[in-house]
């Protein structure tokens, strides 16, 4: 088996993954993302048990326990890049030998499950709703810079995709991943289920108009009427196809749980976003606690 290059699996002085600033043995096998680096603290409070508190840069990790279940909760900040390094780098803990620079021969799985804020694109879902996503579509690319067969992603979804969407290829080349059927029916259980479209970026690429104008005019009204085998384009935000496409080919079993907090149909915007989050939080964490009771 290969040993892997400094260049390639980057370790500090003292054996932690280089952005994470993490130790393999500070993670637990369940892991809950969020974007907003304080709200780890928003989660973290309900644990039983917190053991350690890290961060380094954006990225900040409690992690702790919740009732028989070591779990994490790693702010990463916002976009698909900073998921890159995340599901990179806590696969790595688990799943590589720092001290050999070898992949580990016993894999083990994560449960990974985002706690995020969203958008709705469609007038039927309210503000103030919960979303589980059951694919993650991503405009944002990155999956793209990794080989893949077609076979690990939806292809039905995508051929269809691109017969009724085809503007979306002029600006990017889409992809769709499934999300973890066993965590949707399970913590997502009783949440609205739909498609959680990623984007690149909050104002153009999720057609926003400042001073900018759009390359595509109102991309909104294009989208919200897609619909593929009885599922739908529910939202808009811009992690979650990244966390469902790196998941999937690395082995892991991910989910995406987003407040909505605003609905671009409407144009409505919660009036208290934060005790809104704060419901989905403890709502989520309850679930989380009793999957595989």
């Amino acid at each position: 088996m290969q040993r892997l290059k400094e260049s390639e699996l980057i370790l500090t002085e003292d054996g932690r993954i280089y952005h994470l600033g993490l130790h393999p043995e500070d993670i637990g096998d369940y892991i809950i993302t969020v974007g907003d680096p304080k709200r780890v603290e928003r989660v973290s409070m309900h644990f039983d048990k917190i053991e350690l508190k890290i961060q380094k840069r954006e990225f900040v990790t409690h992690t702790g326990m919740l009732g028989k279940k070591r779990i994490s909760v790693i702010g990463t900040g916002i976009g698909p890049d900073n998921i890159d390094i995340m599901i990179n780098e806590i696969d790595a803990l688990k799943n590589i030998d720092f001290k050999t620079r070898k992949i580990k021969k016993e894999f083990t799985k994560l449960n990974i499950i985002r706690m995020g804020t969203s958008g709705a694109l469609r007038k039927d879902i309210p503000v103030d709703s919960i979303v589980a996503a059951s694919h993650g579509l991503g405009l944002d690319g990155l999956l793209n810079f990794y080989d893949f067969e077609k076979e690990s992603y939806h292809e039905e979804f995508n051929y269809k995709l691109k017969k009724e969407l085809p503007e979306l290829y002029e600006i990017c080349i889409p992809y769709i991943f499934e999300g973890s059927q066993r965590l949707l029916e399970s913590v997502g259980k009783d949440y609205i289920h739909g498609i959680t479209m990623t984007a690149g970026g909050f104002y153009g690429p999720q057609g926003r108009e400042l001073r900018l104008k759009q390359k595509i005019h109102k991309i909104i009204d294009h989208i919200s009427d897609f619909n593929c085998l009885d599922h739908h384009i529910t939202n808009f935000e811009m992690e979650t196809s990244a966390i469902y496409g790196l998941a999937k080919l690395l082995g892991h079993e991910a989910l995406s749980v987003n407040a909505i907090i605003a609905n671009r149909a409407t144009m409505e915007f919660s009036k208290d976003p934060y005790m809104f989050i704060d419901k989905m939080i403890v709502q989520t964490l309850e679930k989380i606690d009793d999957f595989g009771k």
